[in-house]
């Protein structure tokens, strides 16, 4: 019976890890993020880079750095940093597009994506 435990367990795995790893890649790519904040002050409109392998973000530019993950269903965090500044976002992808909102120091704001 010990034997069938771990046959059925291999199969298991076998047919689980080709289908997570298919749908962990499903918002891979590169991405133009549009950041933007209702105060003057905090800027409005920069647009960054950034790339997806496999979930994992980073960016696609040398004068930003990003870092986060992007879940299964499209739900995305990631913070981007430059210098000193640094911002946090939260928000969800899907297909080809997607939006949230970002918090910095002293700073919020929306941003939208686009698949490139």
């Amino acid at each position: 019976m010990n034997g069938f435990r771990k046959c059925l367990f291999a199969t298991i795995v076998a047919i689980a890890l080709p289908a997570a790893q298919a749908s962990a890649s499903t918002f891979d790519g590169a991405w133009n993020v549009r950041i933007s904040s209702s105060s003057e002050t905090c800027g409005n409109g920069a647009t960054v880079s950034i790339g997806i392998n496999n979930g994992q973000i980073a960016s696609s530019s040398a004068m930003v750095t990003a870092s986060g993950r992007v879940a299964d269903a499209g739900s995305i965090n990631v913070t981007l940093s430059t210098g000193i500044k640094r911002a946090v976002g939260f928000g969800r992808l899907s297909g080809t597009s997607g939006s949230g909102t970002w918090r910095g120091t002293m700073c919020t704001g929306t941003w939208t994506a686009e698949r490139q």
